[in-house]
Parts: structure tokens; sequence; C-alpha cells
């Protein structure tokens, strides 16, 4: 009987922003993503080495340039220097230890453009995944044309991962990218677990950050127009004037704990019982959102999702399957009881299919591979939106 051949086991450098811990306690969209990545990495045996502040909880070996990662210690995103200092004593010992199959850099925030330059001065395999979205050379309302001359000069010698196709369409079209493919964010589907004694109750849920962008005053009008009770949990950017002052003039006089109840911030327990038990997850975004991950979240403890089709939200709902797709807040409503016609198992399983985290991490697998003799195909990504069981 003929042996499968066995594919090698790679050694693998993750660099992580050194911003939120890793896993994240509350928010923390990428830290989230890497470590279910890291973590589905060494389970499936492979060689991880992470380089991120002590304070990382991981199976992976672990290197650390200091203690606590910079907003639990309180330096302000504006404070470039130690993040700067984070990112180049990783590769400077990434270069010293010299035998890395592949290295992989996180891009979400500005400071994190750093590794741009030096990413691609490594003579080992290097992708990048760009977890937010350009213009990165941004504060508040002000933006600057950094982006272009760090992707122009150094964008064709990095390739480059987008978390979506509208994403990678969207990124496409700024500068000349090396866009090696698109792998989807997943979450460990054992972390999601509904419980046992859970019960589909007759509310509806919003959460996320509380930002105009996100929607949650549309959640609020929606409940309100539909007569239905809305649960809303979720962090507030402190660093922004503008977001606090949005929460504590249009949101917070309308939490009334009763149809209107405000949760506050949700740990992971927190998120798996409000999620579990409503009746569906209200998501009027007013953005090119390039994911999603709340989304994910509640569909894979069986919530769907009512989602305004922006960004890639098209990708990861699946209209009438795991939720429904509308274009206004008129259709939400019309949308709202509709849900409970939908099955919440194969809400679940869309996820484990395409979003789970073995699945983001046998995507890219497939993408180290690629990159590691020299192939990358810059075009790969460039494929017309549709959804991902259409493929």
């Amino acid at each position: 009987m003929e042996k499968v051949k066995q594919k090698k086991r790679l050694k693998i450098a993750q660099i992580a922003p050194p911003w939120l811990p890793i896993p994240p306690e509350n928010y923390g969209g990428t830290e989230s993503v890497l470590n279910n990545l890291v973590e589905e990495l060494v389970a499936e045996g492979h060689d991880v080495t992470l380089y991120a502040p002590a304070d990382a909880q991981t199976s992976a070996r672990h290197i650390s340039f200091y203690h606590d990662s910079l907003l639990k210690e309180g330096t302000p995103w504006q404070a470039h220097l130690k993040a700067y200092f984070h990112m180049y004593k990783a590769v400077q010992h990434i270069q010293q230890e010299n035998d890395y199959d592949i290295v992989h850099g996180h891009l979400s925030s500005s400071t994190d453009m750093y590794l741009l330059p030096m990413l691609a001065s490594l003579e080992m395999a290097h992708i990048i995944t760009m977890h937010s979205h350009m213009p990165f050379d941004r504060a508040g309302t002000w933006q600057g044309d950094a982006d272009n001359y760090f992707f122009y000069e150094w964008g064709r010698q990095c390739p480059v991962v987008a978390i979506s196709r509208k994403a990678c369409q969207v990124e496409a079209g700024q500068g000349p990218l090396n866009l090696a493919g698109v792998v989807y964010n997943g979450i460990s589907m054992k972390e999601y677990t509904i419980p046992a004694d859970a019960q589909v109750e007759p509310y509806y849920v919003w959460l996320g950050r509380f930002s105009p962008e996100k929607g949650p005053h549309l959640a609020i009008e929606a409940a309100r127009r539909a007569g239905v009770p809305l649960h809303m949990g979720g962090t507030i950017d402190t660093s922004s004037p503008e977001a606090e002052q949005y929460f504590h003039e249009q949101l917070e006089p309308q939490f009334d704990d009763e149809q209107i109840r405000y949760l506050g911030p949700l740990d992971m327990e927190g998120k798996i019982q409000a999620f579990s038990r409503a009746t569906a997850f209200l998501n009027p975004i007013e953005w090119e959102e390039p994911f999603g991950m709340v989304m994910v979240e509640a569909m894979a403890l069986g919530c769907p999702v009512i989602t305004f089709g922006r960004g890639a939200a098209p990708e990861v709902v699946y209209d009438g399957v795991s939720g429904f797709v509308v274009d206004t807040l008129d259709e939400m409503i019309e949308a709202m009881p509709r849900v409970k016609d939908l099955d919440r198992a194969q809400v679940r399983a869309h996820v484990d299919e395409h979003f789970s985290s073995r699945a983001m991490t046998r995507a890219y697998l497939d993408i180290y591979r690629q990159v590691m003799p020299d192939t990358v195909q810059p075009d790969r990504c460039l494929l017309p939106l549709s959804h991902p069981g259409a493929i």
C-alpha cells in the first residue's frame, strides 16, 4: 500500500503587533486571529515562534523584549517608539537565527507599517497580512500620504495577504502591492461552544466597538421601530474624544435597561451568553469593513446575522442560510422576523467550513508554501466577489 507523503514541518516566525495582549482580554480582532493561527499551527506540529510582549499566553516558543503590551501599560497609540523597538528587535533576532522557513508579519495600525521595510530586506521568505485598511497614515480626521511612500518603496518586495476579496480589491487599487492571496480570518470552534442550556430568547443583539461607522445608533433605531428588545455590548475608544462624545451623547441617553439594555464590555463568556441566546445579531455598518470578525463570532454560536451589504459582509454572511444581507434599515427591519426560519445548526456549520481556525490555518499554509519557492502570483486574489460557498 502506497504511503501518503507527509508535508514538511515548517519553522515559522510570527511577529505580533505589540499593542494588545495575545489572546486579547476583551477587544482585539487582530490579536484574536493571530492567537488562533498560532495555536492551530502548533497543534498541527509546526515549529512556531511568536514575537510578542511577555504578557502573551501561547503554546508557541515565545520571544519578548518588554513585559506588558503597550496599551495595557498606558502607552498611547500615537507613541510609536516602543512599537518600533519591538519590531526592530524581532526582525534582528530572526536574522540572527536565520533558519525560519517563513516569517509572517501582521499589519493592523500605522505603527505596524515599519514592518514593510524591515521584512523587505529579509532574504528568507516572508509575508504580511493586512488586518486593517488603507490609509494607515491617519490620525482622527487627519490623513497623510505616507502609505504611498511605504508601499511604492517596499510593497513589491513583501507579499501581502488580504483578509477578504473586497479588501483585496480595495488594496490592489491603492498601489503596487504584491498580493499573494486572500485568507479569511478564523476562530476556534472549540472556544465558541454553544452552552447546553442555551435557549433562544426574544431579544436582538449588537456587539462591537461603539463608533458611528459600526452603526450602533442604527441598531437602536431598528429595534425601536420593530418593537423588540436590543442588548448592546462593547468597548469605547477612550483615546478618541469623538468616539467618547458619540457614545455619551447619542447612545448612552437611549439605554433604559428595558428595551435598550447596555451590557458593557464583554469577555468571552459574556459574548457566548449574549450570542447563543439572541434571536439575531444586527450589523448596520456604515463603512467598507475589510472583514467583520464579530459576525463570525455570532454565527459560530448559531446566531444569525442581519447586516448591511458593505465591505466584506456579503462574503461573510451567506444570505438566506446564515443570515440576511440587506441594503437599508427598512430591509433590516423586514428581515428581523424571518430569522426564526433559519436553521441555527447550519449557521454554525457555515463558520466551521469557511471561518474556523482550521480553515484559516490550512489557507495560510498554502500561502506559506507558495511564497517559499518564490512562486508568488500577485493576481491570485483578484477574483469576482461572491460567497465562499460558491467557490
